[in-house]
């Protein structure tokens, strides 16, 4: 399993540009038969000024990371 932070990493993990927000949290072959799953990167939460939605950010990528673990 590889977890990929943000979407420079995908595209170095997958070959190919990734819209980040549209692909996060869903396990996605690699050519090698394992899996890769992405996410936002941490830095972008700390960029987010809306409280409400720095806090929804948050939640989807905690959620993204008990994915890989539950994955693994």
């Amino acid at each position: 399993m590889t977890l990929a932070l943000g979407g420079t990493a995908a595209l170095a993990v997958l070959n190919r540009k990734v819209a980040v927000t549209q692909e996060r949290g869903h396990a996605l072959p690699l050519t090698d038969g394992s899996k890769a799953l992405i996410t936002v990167h941490p830095s972008y939460l700390l960029r987010i000024p809306d409280a409400e939605a720095k806090v929804r950010e948050r939640a989807a990528f905690v959620r993204d990371l008990k994915a890989v673990r539950d994955l693994l």
